[in-house]
């Protein structure tokens, strides 16, 4: 498991661990002591005091249990009925609970509103999920027959997902695919990679849309869903996402990457009548575009 270090900086890395994830300092140093954690990609001692954004990996199996709590955050539902609901994730929000960021996100914004059956106990309802800083459409299931039936939809790619990016650098063909498998990265473990050694097959369609001085924009189009796998495939042909903090070109800034899931279009599983939803990119991808639309 990931963590990124968002408040008690200075901490020694074994209290902060033991609070983060509820067990003894003892037992997060015998993690230390025999090489499961690691901070930055690099071994660490005990007294390490943690600092902001610090990537913290955990890797063993702690089987510990999240108490994930409803709250009152405001969500924007597109489409509800008693088996689904469409949701518009804004930017920055974070899908599901997790070691070290336990609440504020999409899940407990949803255990406020609905009694959901589906899923696992961390993530009830999510069917597939958008990264932090991506915004736009998600599926979540409200039951258990539900959920299997839009998992293996998607599984069977007969849910069409289309998303806005605007990238860095001017491609010069309308269109292409990217087909490349993506694993994790073997020398960055908070990355994934286009590897053959771990990797798994990923297909990204794209149509460029418009071109600017020294952006694209494009709408993608994913034959597979892996983790982070437009930002991965676009970065991989030399054209990341613009703002991208991970495998952008340049530093992470306020909002994060322009990725937008604009789309989605599927058959209901149960009445089989066939539901297409679309909305625009938060005001800030806007901004960026109507930017970008103005250079010389």
């Amino acid at each position: 498991m990931m963590i990124r270090v968002e408040d008690l900086e200075g901490l020694r890395i074994d209290s902060y661990l033991s609070s983060k994830l509820d067990i003894s300092r003892s037992k997060v140093q015998k993690l230390i002591k025999d090489d499961l954690v690691l901070v930055n990609g690099r071994k660490v001692s005990s007294n390490y005091k943690v600092k902001l954004d610090d990537e913290i990996e955990v890797n063993d199996d702690l089987n510990y249990e999240m108490n994930v709590e409803a709250e009152d955050i405001p969500i924007d539902i597109i489409y509800e009925d008693d088996d689904l609901l469409v949701i518009n994730k804004e930017s920055g929000m974070v899908v599901h609970p997790a070691p070290g960021h336990y609440t504020g996100t999409l899940v407990n914004a949803l255990l406020y509103r609905f009694n959901l059956t589906s899923g696992e106990k961390n993530r009830p309802g999510i069917v597939h999920r958008l990264d932090k800083d991506t915004s736009g459409l998600m599926l979540v299931a409200k039951n258990e027959e539900t959920h299997e039936a839009l998992s293996n939809m998607i599984g069977n790619k007969e849910v069409d997902r289309h998303y806005l990016a605007i990238v860095d650098g001017v491609i010069k063909h309308d269109t292409g695919t990217i087909d490349a498998p993506i694993g994790r990265d073997m020398s960055n473990r908070q990355k994934m990679a286009v590897t053959d050694i771990n990797g798994k097959d990923s297909i990204t369609n794209f149509r460029v849309l418009e071109t600017f001085k020294n952006n694209s924009l494009l709408e993608c189009v994913l034959e597979t869903g892996r983790t982070h796998q437009i930002r991965v495939h676009l970065a991989y042909i030399g054209f990341p996402v613009t703002n991208d903090p991970l495998y952008g070109r340049g530093k992470a800034t306020l909002f994060g990457q322009m990725l937008h899931s604009k789309s989605i279009k599927f058959n209901h599983p149960k009445t089989g009548k066939e539901l297409f939803f679309e909305v625009d990119p938060p005001k800030e991808f806007m901004e960026k575009l109507d930017g970008l639309r103005e250079e010389v």
